[in-house]
């Protein structure tokens, strides 16, 4: 008997019509309030919903920081303001939160949603600029009594296909947190060498074939062959890795492309160049006796935080730091994958 061919119609039954959906279709990118009993089931299976965050150690955050009713306070990265909101009922109405974003599109959507809220201007001010700058902000406000830091990128912008944060989906590579401004990861391939690039690699994100990548990566532009889109990206390193044996090969692709998209974020982004920044301005923008807490989310970061923080110790600048860090409970990272690489650091400005 000839076998028999697969049809389109089989395929439908197969799937039994569901299709995965385009981002721009999905339900949570479209009023996500008025869905929040499918919301509830994907958090409940430990995933994010598209066009949403879900902020990270909450709990841990507030329980340090102590906030008080008519403080004033930090939010060096808004993003889907979890956070923010949360810190804002602390004050019950009393005090104030400035709060910086440097992507336009997303502090857009953050500021009507918590407007929506009830946390107007008269508690809530939004700058859309970099948390570098906060020295100029506490100048103007004569220092915070809370800061937080939360230097991992929001799930918001990792889902969306079109700002290339993730290799798991096609779209242009850029990695950019404002769009607008400076040049995306695409173009930063098109014209690096591959000293640079293997430099680049071990430094940002510990990549141990750094080397072979470099190579692979530059030898294909050189060929005339533009790395424009996260799948041209991942397919180079799929490519790179074919040599390691096929049991080891999957969770090695997977690890190596999200270390090779990280270190290209936190290139085209300066994200150690304005975290440095931030760290040697953090001081003067703590009134005494204030409290910073910190989220990182890899090993560089963590590292730099950490000898800033030690370094002010010891300097007498904080009165206390953490020796250890905090970790997500164990709940936390199963209802949130996004959570298991997190690790949270504090300090106290010393009393004057």
């Amino acid at each position: 008997m000839e076998k028999e061919t697969q049809t389109p119609h089989k395929r439908r039954v197969r799937y039994k019509g569901k299709y995965p959906k385009k981002f721009e279709e999905k339900y949570k990118e479209l009023q996500p309030e008025k869905y929040q009993d499918t919301i509830q089931h994907v958090i409940q299976k430990g995933n994010t919903p598209a066009g949403m965050h879900i902020s990270i150690m909450v709990q841990e955050i507030l329980e340090f920081l102590k906030i008080q009713p008519g403080e004033i306070g930090f939010d060096a990265t808004l993003g889907y303001g979890g956070h923010t909101k949360a810190m804002l009922q602390c004050l019950d109405g009393k005090g104030h939160i400035y709060a910086t974003d440097v992507d336009p599109e997303e502090s857009a959507k953050t500021r009507k949603r918590l407007a929506d809220q009830g946390f107007g201007e008269d508690i809530l001010t939004i700058r859309l600029q970099n948390f570098c700058t906060i020295d100029e902000i506490a100048k103007e406000v004569g220092g915070f009594d809370f800061i937080l830091a939360d230097l991992g990128v929001s799930s918001m912008q990792i889902d969306n296909p079109k700002r290339g944060f993730s290799f798991k989906v096609d779209g242009p590579l850029d990695l950019r947190l404002n769009q607008e401004k400076g040049i995306s990861a695409a173009e930063r391939l098109d014209t690096i060498s591959r000293e640079e690039l293997a430099g680049m690699l071990y430094e940002n994100s510990d990549e141990p074939y750094c080397e072979e990548l470099a190579k692979a990566i530059t030898d294909e532009v050189r060929k005339g062959n533009r790395i424009d889109t996260t799948t041209k990206l991942r397919q180079v390193i799929e490519k790179t890795l074919d040599f390691l044996p096929e049991k080891e090969k999957k969770d090695a692709v997977k690890k190596t492309c999200q270390r090779t998209f990280q270190a290209l974020r936190i290139d085209v982004n300066r994200e150690f160049e304005v975290l440095y920044e931030f760290m040697e301005k953090l001081p003067l923008a703590l009134r005494p006796g204030g409290r910073v807490a910190i989220l990182t989310f890899h090993s560089g970061e963590d590292r730099l935080v950490k000898r800033a923080l030690k370094d002010g110790y010891k300097a007498g600048i904080y009165s206390d730091y953490a020796k250890d860090v905090i970790r997500p409970s164990a709940q936390e990272c199963a209802q949130n994958g996004r959570a298991r690489s997190t690790k949270m650091r504090w300090a106290v400005k010393a009393e004057e």
